[in-house]
């Protein structure tokens, strides 16, 4: 897969290639001082770029298709995975996958949207977008984590559920609605983690849980910066103006108090270095987890049902 350039990160990308140039005639030039100095400018062009993102560009970098997707981040925090498949009434959506895995010492359900890397995977997978299929096998998921009394983890990252007419068909609001209901009574811990794009019910079909945690150049909100710049503005020309006015990053979401918990992400992505991202998110879920299972189950789906019921409220 070709690397992919950002906008934003095309004078990073300069002074890399620069840089790579000059050690080509370290052995016949002394000009290791000079190297050394357009390394030091480089590493410090990088922190300037990645702690000066807009939103519009945290969102390009949710979306990098390079970033770790859910089966990564299970194959390098999680052990002993066994993938479940199927909803048990229709068939198997390859948009969502889950089964039972040991993070550290707990055995958990984890959860998650799974996007391709290439068009034949993201063809497979649907790009990402469950069918009603896709949520009626994670509720089913859900339940079988509760009946054994283990933890669920769910890993978000979708542009949306698929909007096609079968879907509909189907009954993908249902589907969506019934998973909310399921997961606000489920009598065992839930974490949900945005790790990449988190659109609209598509994702929030997975998304009610106990903490909700955002890795750092993550989205999630009711609409895109697209779809909304169509709205409002009847083109998708505006959609950086969106994305301001939607206020959708981690930082945004965590000063509303949406989420609970942002997980730092390695300089320029989580793209850059799988293992030091999927290594600080299984930190934060152990030490999560470590909190949530001493709380009773009643306690559990009481302060779930009164952390979402807060979210909005406000007063003049």
């Amino acid at each position: 897969m070709a690397r992919t350039i950002l906008d934003f990160e095309k004078p990073i990308k300069e002074l890399e290639k620069k840089i790579e140039e000059m050690r080509k005639l370290e052995d016949d030039l002394d000009i290791k001082k000079e190297i050394q100095q357009l390394e030091e400018k480089m590493n410090e062009l990088k922190k300037s770029v990645y702690s000066n993102l807009t939103r519009w560009q945290r969102v390009q970098l949710a979306r990098h298709p390079a970033r770790p997707y859910t089966l990564d981040y299970i194959y390098l925090m999680t052990t002993d995975f066994i993938e479940l498949h199927g909803d048990r009434n229709y068939r198997d959506d390859k948009a969502i996958v889950g089964g039972f895995a040991k993070l550290g010492d707990f055995k958990v359900m984890i959860i998650g949207h799974q996007k391709g890397r290439d068009t034949k995977s993201n063809i497979y997978r649907n790009f990402g977008m469950p069918n009603p299929e896709g949520y009626r096998k994670a509720r089913r998921l859900m339940k079988l984590a509760e009946k054994f009394g283990k933890p669920v983890i769910t890993l978000l990252d979708t542009p949306g559920a698929y909007p096609g007419l079968e879907a509909e068909q189907n009954g993908q609001a249902e589907a969506i609605a019934r998973n909310l209901l399921t997961m606000s009574r489920l009598r065992v811990p839930i974490i949900v983690v945005i790790i990449g794009e988190g659109a609209s019910g598509g994702a929030l079909g997975i998304g009610i849980g106990d903490r909700i945690l955002m890795l750092e150049n993550t989205w999630y909100s009711v609409i895109s910066p697209e779809s909304c710049s169509s709205i409002l503005w009847r083109s998708w020309d505006y959609k950086e103006q969106a994305a301001e006015a939607l206020k959708l990053t981690a930082e945004d979401l965590k000063e509303q108090g949406i989420i609970d918990r942002i997980i730092p992400e390695p300089l320029g992505g989580a793209h850059k270095d799988y293992e030091q991202a999927s290594s600080s998110l299984k930190q934060a879920l152990i030490e999560e987890l470590t909190e949530l299972v001493k709380i009773k189950p009643e306690k559990l789906v009481e302060n779930r049902l009164q952390k979402f019921g807060t979210m909005g409220v406000y007063v003049e």
